[in-house]
């Protein structure tokens, strides 16, 4: 039998919060609501049930949800300016939507009032949709010069669907660094001590990247040992892995010569292939053989006859090396 832990006789009385907000603490840490449980058994059981809530596409129903899912996964760095329902509030001249921000933080409200809203970070509920949107929101009422905290999000409040206009493109625009933290290039070829530094490091550990124009959600990226492809795909996951198998059987699954479906994985809700390329083949290699795929795919996912022994064999080949990053 486990022994009890025992209570620290020096341990202070937490005051009890009034104001209808309660911080997130450690699991065995008192819960600051002042009910004199651990924060585990009293508000913090409260935030693992929101959490467990998972919402298995949380970008579905967005223009580009293919490319949400790219630049939450797979792009270093990214922007793309975003359309709010009813406009821009006045004082906001722009929003734009960043893959990763200084500090990590959520959002930043910029000198000039524009706000960045950043993709790849935690989030403390199941709804990755909802909890941007209540950032967001926060964001847009900031005062200029300040980031954002993070905090968890009401669980009825607004979703990013709710917020954003979904007729309007989606259109990433992917970056060779992360300059576009700094807003002027000049400033950023100017950049000293810190933010310098900062700068440095965030670069050098972004692997090249660039977005495929010819086909929705597909990525190129460089690595010392060999280039990849990696493509964010809307269909239904069964019916991918099948016209997967069909055209890996027919030995059409390849975007070339030296070129090989190695795999996929999971992210949000979508299925994601992966390619090997050779370290001679850049992102302007790809872009016919990807459309060209694509219409092979089309013709793939057009076919409901049952898979052949063969077919079954390389469909469970690519079930085994898929993995689920969310």
């Amino acid at each position: 039998m486990a022994k009890k832990r025992p209570q620290s006789k020096d341990r202070k009385p937490v005051a009890q919060r009034t104001d209808g907000e309660v911080p997130v603490v450690g699991a065995r840490e008192p819960c600051p609501c002042g009910s004199g449980r651990r924060y585990k058994a009293c508000h913090g059981r409260q935030a693992a049930q929101a959490a467990t809530e998972l919402v298995q596409r949380p970008f579905e129903g967005l223009p580009g949800e293919c490319d949400w899912v790219a630049l939450r996964e797979l792009v270093p760095a990214a922007t793309v300016e975003l359309t709010l329902k009813g406009g821009l509030p006045d004082g906001v001249p722009a929003v734009t939507l960043a893959t990763v921000l200084p500090m990590a933080w959520p959002a930043l409200r910029r000198d000039d009032g524009t706000v960045l809203l950043g993709l790849q970070n935690d989030t403390a509920s199941g709804d990755i949709s909802r909890d941007l949107a209540d950032t967001l929101r926060r964001a847009l009422e900031t005062e200029p010069g300040h980031p954002v905290d993070a905090r968890r999000a009401d669980p009825s409040g607004p979703r990013l669907q709710d917020l954003l206009d979904t007729t309007a493109p989606f259109t990433p625009v992917v970056h060779s660094g992360f300059e576009f933290w700094l807003g002027d290039p000049e400033q950023a070829a100017q950049a000293t001590g810190e933010v310098a530094a900062s700068l440095e490091r965030a670069n050098a550990a972004a692997l090249p990247t660039a977005r495929l124009t010819g086909v929705e959600g597909a990525y190129w990226c460089a690595t010392p040992e060999r280039n990849h492809l990696r493509w964010v795909m809307p269909h239904p996951e069964e019916q991918l892995l099948d016209a997967l198998a069909r055209l890996h059987t027919a030995g059409t699954s390849s975007l070339g010569e030296g070129t090989r479906l190695v795999g996929s994985f999971r992210a949000h809700g979508l299925v994601v292939p992966v390619w090997d390329l050779p370290a001679s083949v850049q992102a302007e290699d790809v872009e016919k053989p990807a459309a060209a795929f694509g219409e092979r795919l089309a013709e793939a996912l057009a076919v409901d006859t049952p898979l052949d022994t063969q077919e079954r064999k390389a469909r469970s080949g690519l079930a085994n090396r898929q993995i689920t990053l969310s």
